[in-house]
């Protein structure tokens, strides 16, 4: 768990992160050198979501390099899916990070959601439903390290 206590906003006591994979944790359906990483650093901290369409086919070969089991989500309607997803975690205690339009309900659900700027591009839609936007996934996987740089953020 990752608690957070954002001064003008509320206190945060997050359990779950949810990302995106294709254009967020992986590029052309190959992972972001470095995600890997982060993401096994923060297994002792947050319950692992990966949510994907598999665009590229490739998500088996993602799913065992980062020991995981997407979540495939069928074609069409994927951001009421996504959104969904959250709900179902409990929105409170959910980060969520995304680039793609079909990403933008589940930044709006969360209690934190983060659009990274990607290689792929960034929905206007998923901006403007983020709680934050950074430059790249490594950054947003950064911030859930070092917390204090979410609460400089975010507090009013």
């Amino acid at each position: 768990m990752i608690e957070l206590e954002i001064p003008g906003r509320m206190r945060l006591e997050l359990h779950h992160l949810v990302c995106d994979v294709n254009g967020t944790l992986a590029l052309d359906g190959l992972l972001v050198e470095g995600v890997a990483r982060r993401l096994s650093l923060l297994r002792d901290r947050l319950a692992l979501h990966l949510l994907t369409a598999d665009t590229h086919g490739r998500q088996a070969e993602i799913d065992f390099q980062l020991n995981l089991q997407a979540v495939r989500i069928a074609p069409g309607g994927e951001s009421a899916r996504k959104a969904d997803y959250v709900r179902g975690l409990g929105p409170a205690s959910v980060v969520a990070i995304g680039q793609g339009s079909n990403d933008a309900g589940m930044l709006k659900e969360a209690a934190v959601g983060i659009c990274i700027l990607s290689p792929e591009g960034s929905a206007v839609q998923t901006l403007l439903s983020a709680d934050l936007v950074v430059p790249d996934i490594l950054t947003a996987l950064d911030l859930l390290q070092q917390p204090l740089r979410l609460v400089a953020s975010l507090r009013i």
